[in-house]
């Protein structure tokens, strides 16, 4: 009896505290380490500072989401960005030229991505607060995320 007191208590508390929120994964990632990916990966198209305007970016026909947009980027949940990252834009009705990562990063890997992503928007992400759902469905702009 005292046991099963204790475990339901450590799991309250967990609830509580947010840990096990869904909305408390990308503070989990480690946005360094996210950046250093993003840097290696997703600069390509999204750009070094996350405007969607990097080197390849020209030649897709639909300019890659700007991560800076908080406006936008505020309003997708972590679980929506994490999996357009790990299954590419075409998984969520994106753009289908956002390459599925899921073959090259590990789960860690991407929840970091994701954690660097959130600390580019403006105005600053604070979590599950606008995250809800997806937002509303767009051509221009397609999140295409990591």
């Amino acid at each position: 009896m005292r046991r099963s007191y204790w475990v339901s208590s450590v799991a309250m508390s967990l609830l509580l505290s947010g840990t096990v929120a869904s909305g408390a994964v990308a503070a989990q990632g480690d946005p360094a380490a996210g950046k250093a990916t993003y840097e290696k990966i997703c600069a390509t198209c999204h750009g070094t500072t996350g405007k969607g305007d990097g080197p390849a970016a020209a030649a897709l026909p639909v300019k890659p989401q700007n991560h800076t947009n908080g406006q936008y980027m505020n309003t997708l949940t972590d679980e929506y960005l994490f999996k357009i990252v790990k299954e590419g834009g075409a998984s969520v009705g994106k753009a289908q030229f956002m390459p599925a990562w899921g073959s090259q990063l590990k789960d860690p890997e991407i929840w970091s991505v994701i954690a660097y992503v959130r600390s580019l928007a403006v105005p600053p992400y604070h979590g599950g607060s606008d995250a809800s759902k997806p937002a509303a469905q767009s051509t221009a702009g397609a999140p295409a995320k990591k």
